[in-house]
């Protein structure tokens, strides 16, 4: 079994943002973790987990996910997404990261378990510790490029 804990951060939504991802599996300890000019809560949270899937170097994993996310956990364990996908994630947002998130969960048996964020949980502050770092090294940070372009269309600038 491996464990995946995920958090996501942002300063401000939308604002800089990052994620946190540990993997652990027995022995095997990896941290992972990234920055973004301008993004979302909800965003950075979703990317924890594809990133900490798509580091899984051997499809059919058992894999058990802690998120404090109620967006991803619900959105996944009470199947919402699957409609998403049916009704071409019409009104939704984030299609871009829950076509990739659906892209590597069917590579693996996966499952989830909410955990309360910000109650101690060693890994899950780890992982916020992870997001905040990576949104706050500004020389860094990475561009969210779908979701910047469609603040920019939104806006009217494109």
């Amino acid at each position: 079994m491996i464990e995946l804990f995920t958090d996501g951060a942002s300063s401000g939504n939308p604002g800089p943002g990052g994620f946190g991802t540990i993997l652990r599996a027995g022995q095997h300890y990896k941290e992972i973790s990234a920055g973004y000019r301008k993004t979302t809560n909800n965003r950075m949270e979703l990317l924890a987990v594809i990133v900490g899937l798509e580091a899984l170097k051997k499809p059919g994993q058992d894999v058990l996910v802690y998120s404090d996310s109620k967006y991803v956990v619900d959105a996944v364990e009470k199947k919402w997404v699957f409609g998403w996908v049916s009704k071409g994630f019409a009104g939704k947002k984030n299609k871009d990261l829950w076509i990739r998130f659906l892209q590597v969960y069917k590579l693996h048996n996966v499952r989830f378990q909410w955990i309360k964020g910000h109650a101690g949980h060693p890994e899950n502050e780890r992982c916020d510790r992870l997001a905040v770092a990576a949104y706050q090294q500004k020389d860094k940070l990475l561009i969210d490029s779908v979701f910047e372009a469609e603040c920019n269309k939104a806006e009217g600038l494109i």
